[in-house]
């Protein structure tokens, strides 16, 4: 069966887009989480852009980002916020994670909107995500509860990950500022 990625905005997702990213997470996490909600997927915040591997019409790997401005110290940071990582248990171990992930990371960097991909992910996947170019910050980080828009939620020592999007003139990649975060919104 052929492989197709598919880099879609939210706004231009099809219904059988939609569909085919219901039966995904549904599968994952429906008895834990309920239903999936495009727009409002388990409490997290919605991505702007799904990027998704189909096999057939089946999806079996997503990854989706929100772009945002955040504040890390006193710096404003342009961010891929990233979320909604998953792949279906048939296909996990195959290489397929790295594929979608390669190309929701290329879908950053050909956006101009985007300095850096954050993340804020379990201790047991931070391996995967360094080795698909992510790197580790130690920060607190304040975000928006899911649960009550009118709290602060603070977290410490959780695994946040950063991957830079764009290069300097010198074509290095941007250091990540240092400082407390403000997602000024909830996590993806």
């Amino acid at each position: 069966m052929s492989e197709r990625i598919a880099v879609v905005e939210h706004s231009a997702l099809s219904d059988s887009h939609v569909a085919a990213l219901r039966d995904l997470f549904d599968g994952e996490y429906r008895a834990r989480h309920g239903e999936w909600d495009p727009d409002r997927p388990y409490g997290y915040s919605p991505a702007d852009v799904h990027t998704t591997i189909f096999r057939g019409n089946r999806a079996v790997a997503h990854v989706g980002f929100q772009r945002r401005v955040i504040r890390v110290g006193r710096a404003e940071v342009r961010v891929a916020g990233t979320g909604g990582v998953l792949v279906h248990p048939d296909w996990r171990s195959g290489g397929v994670g790295r594929r979608v992930m390669s190309r929701a990371q290329q879908a950053m960097r050909d956006d101009e909107r985007v300095e850096f991909g954050y993340l804020g992910c379990r201790d047991e996947v931070v391996e995967f995500y360094e080795r698909t170019g992510w790197s580790r910050v130690n920060a607190v980080e304040r975000h928006v509860s899911m649960a009550d828009a009118t709290k602060t939620v603070m977290s410490h020592g959780e695994p946040i990950l950063v991957f830079a999007a764009v290069a300097d003139p010198r074509g290095d990649a941007p250091s990540w500022p240092l400082g407390d975060i403000d997602l000024r919104g909830t996590p993806w």
